[in-house]
């Protein structure tokens, strides 16, 4: 089987961890090999970005913000996922590119065509293989982080700054069907987790 780089993204709130749990539980139970990681981050440098682009304090430019994101995703690629999907393990990354073009994009107003020429740049034809989207509306996923969390530097934007994340995501979504599958995450956990269940049979090609 070739092996599959799967991305699961969405807006904050949307549940992604308690999906990824999901996921993992799916792979364990078919047996098949993976490795998990996550945007930004998955390395050391990766990681040590992530606490700057996450922290509240941290005060960037639109683009040093959009750069740093792309820094950390190329040394993810290189060191992380093509050597995985290289020696036959599929990869699960909770957030990719699509969240660039979402938050930096949507949601700070990057022009979408220089995501694209930095996305091409880092990435060449690199795409993810899946992309499972957690869509929910905004008063949920609100709801939910303010009830769960303290707000890292993305989620204390406001709520204009969401919608406009949440529409890149579904217009992204619409203009590549192929590659998504949109999941109502407002549903019970029950049905989001039927859901992804199906969306990875069916990818996978197991009836099971």
């Amino acid at each position: 089987m070739k092996p599959r780089f799967i991305t699961l993204d969405g807006i904050d709130g949307a549940g992604k961890s308690t999906n990824l749990a999901v996921m993992k539980a799916w792979f364990e139970k078919h047996q098949l090999p993976v490795l998990f990681t996550r945007e930004p981050g998955g390395t050391p440098a990766g990681e040590a970005l992530r606490e700057i682009l996450l922290n509240p304090a941290t005060q960037v430019s639109l683009r040093t913000e959009t750069l740093l994101m792309f820094a950390a995703r190329q040394q993810h690629l290189e060191t992380v996922i093509l050597p995985a999907l290289k020696n036959g393990t599929h990869v699960v990354s909770d957030r990719f590119t699509d969240a660039t073009f979402a938050y930096q994009g949507g949601g700070r107003g990057v022009p979408l065509q220089d995501i694209a020429t930095l996305e091409h740049w880092v990435q060449g034809d690199f795409r993810p293989d899946l992309t499972l989207l957690l869509d929910v509306p905004l008063e949920v996923s609100m709801a939910r982080v303010n009830q769960t969390r303290e707000k890292d530097r993305f989620e204390q934007e406001k709520a204009e700054f969401f919608n406009r994340v949440r529409e890149v995501y579904l217009q992204r979504a619409n203009e590549q069907p192929e590659r998504y599958a949109v999941i109502d995450s407002s549903q019970s956990l029950d049905a989001v987790k039927n859901q992804i269940e199906t969306v990875l049979d069916s990818h996978f090609e197991l009836n099971v």
